[in-house]
């Protein structure tokens, strides 16, 4: 079977969330569409994974052949995948798998099991499933977690102590999985739970016992993956790593600790550099350095993606890997800089740089890596050339001064008195705020492996669409239940951001409207009134709808740029990114 171009695959943006996770009761009917999957499946070409849209354009298919309705689109998507990845996670011996099991397999009112920050800790009492389903698993070399969801599991895979996951979670975990764990190319398998419950769950067992049995053996196609790539661009941040490729210019403490008075035990001359590091390492998705290996790879034939990727990237040049690392210390500082402009309690679960040491000091270690960001490439020149290295200095100060431009247009918004903001503004600090960083990281890449002659224009339209696309997203993740923010809705109305939905709405609500929604952020309503309200006048005016609109206008016009470019490999490369950041579902 043929893959369709992409534009012909539904929005995934598109329809609604809610209706499209029910699970078939009906035993018989699941073995039958299971069935169809994996038939399915062995008509699909093997080489590169599948894209989202992709797996849902084959399960609407597989539904609409069995007569069944588009409800169970969720279910099929995973058992598509599942089948689809049968032989990549075959391939990878057992000690090298991660299982997967639901804490709510247990009988939550008698386990004595407790938690730890790696999940549930079974203490093999008999009482519940668990125990036969991870003795099985780890009698034949599992790793074995009862960690549904939990941001452990990527971390593993990144870290490089397991190659593929076979997991049992509730269909809603499992499709969130879909974007991260599958479009990467981690081989992974995984059963849902008959239900989305979160107590005395049931599941199929025979499936989940057949896929922990799974055999060893070679795959006769290897599928293109991102994993090694995903893994260099973390590597370079673990401690160790990151003091090889950029020695610390003072001696002293490598972690910095703070009694509450200031910084303990540590010379005040090496503070900020230690802060700076600490940071480095702390956490993030690493995704520019990955963008610059990713694209630099691609040039180079994609080998970095291939069965020896591992091998391939291990004689990556140093001086690349640098650049690379580069590339983050900016996006670091950004960091540190909105959360001292917006006061931000939390980064990365704890609290951030300038609640813990002060603004003064959160501010200067932002400019310290913005500093060490321009030392690190201008210190490859030998390496590289000195042409080369200019050239990646000039896109950097570029981006630097647009990302300056989009936030201050952002801060004077903010700071107005006069909220009134028309699309085509709210679009412009856009693409200012967001596309710069995306495309210093992909200049960066396609300049280290050559010159930039026939992609400079393309690669900035493309970062432009992408980036906006991106934050409208973001945007509408704020108020929805099913996204990243879903703990508190509508922040950015707080937060005085001038955000699409505002300004959509202010386009299509009526004048008394519009002053109505304005008075809001100035009112003595509570947050939830006011949250309430404002939610109410984006509905009215058909903000939300609009604002999906954009984002597949935006996502469509990114997709024309990357197929118009030369080289298979790095259109493979764009059509990930868009397909990883865009590609999300809203009620």
């Amino acid at each position: 079977m043929q893959r369709a171009p992409d534009g012909d695959f539904p929005s995934a943006s598109s329809g609604s969330a809610k209706h499209d996770k029910e699970v078939p009761q009906s035993e018989s009917l699941r073995r039958e569409i299971r069935a169809r999957a994996i038939a399915l499946a062995a008509t699909l070409d093997k080489t590169l994974p599948l894209a989202r849209r992709e797996m849902e354009a084959h399960a609407l298919a597989v539904l609409d052949e069995l007569n069944q309705p588009n409800a169970y689109l969720g279910w099929t998507m995973v058992t598509l995948a599942t089948a689809f990845w049968r032989d990549q996670v075959a391939a990878v011996p057992y000690d090298r798998r991660l299982l997967l099991l639901p804490h709510c397999l247990r009988k939550a009112e008698t386990c004595p099991a407790k938690y730890s920050e790696l999940g549930l800790l079974c203490e093999n009492c008999g009482a519940c499933r668990l125990t036969d389903l991870r003795a099985r698993a780890e009698a034949k070399g599992y790793q074995v977690l009862i960690a549904e969801g939990s941001p452990v599991v990527l971390q593993m895979i990144l870290r490089g102590q397991a190659d593929a996951i076979a997991g049992v979670a509730c269909l809603n975990t499992l499709e969130k999985a879909l974007d991260k764990i599958v479009l990467a190319g981690i081989p992974c398998m995984a059963v849902p739970l008959l239900a989305s419950e979160c107590r005395d769950s049931q599941t199929d067992e025979d499936h989940v016992l057949e896929m922990i049995d799974t055999p060893h053996r070679p795959a006769e196609v290897q599928t293109q993956t991102y994993l090694h790539l995903m893994r260099t661009a973390k590597g370079m941040f673990d401690a160790d790593e990151l003091e090889r490729l950029v020695p610390r210019r003072h001696d002293g403490p490598r972690l910095v600790e703070s009694n509450g008075d200031g910084l303990a035990g540590l010379d005040p001359a090496a503070a900020t550099e230690a802060i700076a590091y600490d940071f480095l390492v702390e956490g993030g998705k690493y995704s520019r350095p990955f963008v610059t290996l990713a694209v630099h790879d691609a040039l180079g034939g994609g080998r970095g993606t291939g069965a020896d990727g591992a091998e391939h990237l291990a004689r990556l040049p140093e001086a690349v890997c640098r650049v690379a690392l580069a590339i983050e210390t900016f996006h670091k500082a950004s960091l540190v800089h909105d959360d001292v402009e917006d006061d931000d309690l939390f980064r990365y679960g704890i609290p951030t740089l300038h609640r813990k040491y002060g603004t003064a000091t959160a501010i200067n270690v932002g400019d310290y890596l913005i500093g060490m960001g321009y030392r690190i490439v201008s210190g490859q020149r030998e390496t590289l050339g000195a042409e080369v290295v200019c050239d990646v200095l000039t896109e950097l100060a570029d981006a630097h001064t647009r990302l300056c431009e989009g936030q201050g247009a952002e801060l004077v918004w903010r700071d107005a008195l006069d909220k009134r903001l028309t699309p085509r503004d709210a679009l412009r600090i856009y693409a200012l705020k967001t596309a710069p960083a995306f495309q210093a990281a992909l200049y960066a890449g396609l300049r280290l492996a050559g010159s930039l002659d026939g992609y400079r224009e393309p690669i900035a339209r493309f970062a432009r669409h992408m980036g906006v696309a991106f934050q409208i997203l973001n945007d509408l993740d704020d108020w929805n239940a099913e996204g990243t923010n879903k703990r508190t809705s509508g922040t950015d109305v707080f937060g005085g951001r001038p955000t699409i939905l505002w300004a959509l709405a202010l386009e299509g609500l009526p004048e008394e409207d519009r002053r109505e929604m304005e008075s809001l952020l100035a009112g003595p309503a509570t947050a939830a009134v006011t949250i309430q309200r404002v939610r109410r006048f984006y509905q009215q005016a058909g903000a939300f709808d609009k604002a999906v609109r954009l984002v597949d206008k935006h996502r469509q016009r990114a997709c024309e740029v990357a197929d118009s470019l030369p080289g298979e490999p790095l259109r493979r490369v764009l059509n990930f990114l868009l397909n990883v950041l865009l590609d999300r579902k809203y009620e």
